[in-house]
């Protein structure tokens, strides 16, 4: 991984929990409107979750979304990704070999835009112990792959019981006294505050003050095909929202 600081840039685009499947294609719509400069951007940040389900060491899932990661990786040749591994999608280096991908162990992941620190993160960071040892475990490469082989033997009866998981899920739910849970959950950070954290994960689309410093969550492109457009306020970040469609869905 390069040690040069990740510069944000103006015009830069987020994008949070999109959970592109082939059910579900606004994401790949958004990808092909770049490819076509109907949408235009210099610099993409994936911030995790974009694909519903992606582990790069099961097969099936490289085949269930071989059409965006194709996309992806040729969007990549010509412009500047950053991808946030999230609870949906990891192990994804070798699936996305020109984009610069961020494990969750390096998250959260420190930018630079205008001489402010912007921590970047998916938002499953500081759940627990349970939690973290859970993550470590599903993104053992050995588990993964005896979880392929399985997955393969039994002709695919996992990834396809997990697609059936997914499909029921709703994107949309907003959280109670979201604030206080994101103070109680980030008591635990305890490197050198940034200016700005950045997370998407629970999908609430607000911000407020945490920690003394400022806090945003991002909205989920799932929900209502919202993203974010890097703008700046004397000399401070700001996200403008954007939408896939003319009117939000």
């Amino acid at each position: 991984m390069s040690l040069n600081p990740f510069i944000l840039k103006d015009g830069a685009i987020f994008i949070a929990d999109a959970h592109y499947a082939p059910w579900r294609p606004p994401f790949f719509d958004f990808l092909r409107a770049v490819d076509k400069g109907e949408i235009q951007t210099a610099q993409l940040i994936l911030m995790g979750d974009v694909f519903d389900l992606l582990f790069g060491d099961v097969d099936a899932t490289l085949t269930l979304n071989h059409d965006a990661i194709t996309l992806l990786n040729t969007l990549a040749t010509r412009m500047e990704i950053l991808y946030l591994e999230g609870n949906h999608d990891f192990r994804l280096q070798s699936v996305f070999p020109n984009i610069r991908v961020i494990t969750r162990a390096h998250q959260p992941f420190n930018a630079v835009y205008n001489n402010q620190t912007i921590a970047l993160s998916h938002g499953d960071t500081f759940m627990g112990f349970g939690y973290g040892l859970y993550t470590a475990i599903i993104r053992n490469r050995v588990v993964l792959k005896v979880l392929n082989q399985l997955d393969q033997w039994r002709g695919n009866f996992i990834v396809k019981r997990l697609i059936v998981m997914m499909k029921g899920k709703h994107h949309c739910n907003a959280i109670e006294n979201f604030s206080q849970l994101i103070h109680k959950r980030l008591n635990q950070y305890t490197g050198k505050k940034p200016d700005v954290l950045i997370e998407g994960h629970f999908h609430q689309n607000s911000s407020f003050e945490v920690l003394g410093r400022a806090y945003i969550n991002l909205g989920a492109f799932a929900c209502n095909e919202r993203y974010y457009t890097v703008q700046s306020s004397h000399n401070t970040i700001v996200l403008k929202e954007a939408f896939l469609s003319k009117e939000p869905r």
